[in-house]
């Protein structure tokens, strides 16, 4: 029988688990070539006054064995915010015990609770575990939907358009 999971808000002292917890989830995705979050970069995003975004860690055994990390966004149709779930992440000796599922329930629960009118995530289009997963919970896909994104010096050079 797995151990029972507790979940709680992180606080700047767990930053190091989540540079692990994250760094983790990057070697899943095969995005490791990503990566730039550190200590300094998390204190200053995740943890200051008027930080946009939350996380919370999952423990089994007294042992950190995943994460989510979370925010608000706004639906101009709805007219109510809204709860983006940016990463959702277990750690893969500890899958199959439904840690995945009570992370993702802590956070519906958190963005019912703060009235939202909405739950989003994304999963990248080759991880069909996730996407049954995500699906037998009553997400539904939103294949017209495309995601779009300017980074580094192709944000710079938008930002210095007139």
């Amino acid at each position: 029988m797995p151990e029972p999971l507790s979940i709680r808000i992180a606080t700047p002292t767990d930053i190091p688990v989540l540079i692990e917890l994250i760094r983790g989830l990057a070697e899943y995705e095969k995005l490791t070539h990503l990566v730039t979050a550190d200590d300094a970069l998390l204190e200053r995003e995740l943890f200051a006054p008027k930080s946009n975004a939350e996380a919370v860690l999952g423990f089994a055994g007294g042992v950190a064995i995943g994460f989510a990390v979370y925010f608000h966004n706004f639906s101009t149709f709805l007219g109510r915010k809204g709860l983006y779930l940016e990463d959702l992440f277990i750690r893969p000796e500890h899958r199959k015990h439904g840690y995945g599922r009570a992370l993702l329930l802590h956070v519906a629960r958190i963005a019912h609770q703060r009235g939202c009118g909405r739950f989003e995530w994304m999963a990248l289009d080759w991880n069909e575990p996730a996407i049954r997963f995500y699906k037998a919970l009553g997400a539904v896909e939103m294949p017209e939907w495309r995601l779009f994104r300017v980074t580094g010096e192709a944000l710079a050079r938008l930002a210095a358009e007139s």
